[in-house]
């Protein structure tokens, strides 16, 4: 793998409570200019120009808005010029074995927008049963991608991209601080890497 490809594998986000016009602004910036993808919050969608593939996030940080908010923020989100979508499942909804309303609230979200979705299913809160339910519950929505983590809540694992990998392409996210970490994240099975440290990244690793 060279840098260019390692580069176009990255989703380079700003995602935290406290992020500004300025924060996102940069971060397009530099993932124009590094080649890579940038993942930034719906609210400032309207500062993309297309100059970098956009991605935004639904239901977040914690999956619990209500399925109607959850379509209509993906709906608003695309029609505002976002190319992917990260949708963060109902985390309590699969632990209590409601994998069918889990299901329906992610299909509904696929079937309202022409655009890839990932499904975050936040790795670090279920056990290795609950990541399987939850992928299948993301394949039988007919998503595109699984996405380890918001890193709210904890980070990718190479065990738990190895796992994910076995049903639907991973985005792994969550603490990946080095182009170290991250190519370990896509040599066990990862396609896309979410991570604030775009930059750090792209700049350390060595082809």
């Amino acid at each position: 793998m060279d840098r260019a490809t390692f580069a176009a594998s990255i989703d380079h986000t700003v995602l935290g409570p406290e992020t500004t016009p300025t924060d996102v602004e940069r971060v397009l910036g530099e993932a124009a200019e590094y080649g890579m993808n940038a993942c930034i919050p719906p609210c400032f969608l309207d500062s993309a120009e297309g100059a970098v593939t956009v991605a935004t996030v639904i239901g977040f940080p914690h999956g619990q808005h209500a399925p109607e908010a959850k379509r209509e923020e993906a709906v608003a989100a695309w029609e505002a010029g976002a190319d992917e979508l990260d949708v963060v499942i109902n985390v309590g909804r699969l632990r209590a074995g409601e994998d069918e309303r889990v299901t329906e609230e992610l299909a509904d979200v696929v079937a309202a927008v022409p655009v890839p979705v990932k499904v975050i299913i936040e790795a670090p809160l279920l056990s290795d049963d609950e990541k399987r339910r939850a992928c299948e519950c993301a394949v039988d929505a007919d998503a595109d991608f699984v996405k380890t983590a918001t890193g709210f809540e904890g980070g990718a694992t190479v065990e738990d991209v190895e796992l994910m990998s076995e049903y639907l392409p991973v985005k792994a996210s969550g603490g990946i601080g080095s182009s170290e970490k991250a190519t370990k994240m896509l040599s066990a099975g990862a396609e896309r890497i979410g991570a604030s440290s775009g930059v750090a990244l792209v700049e350390g690793f060595d082809d």
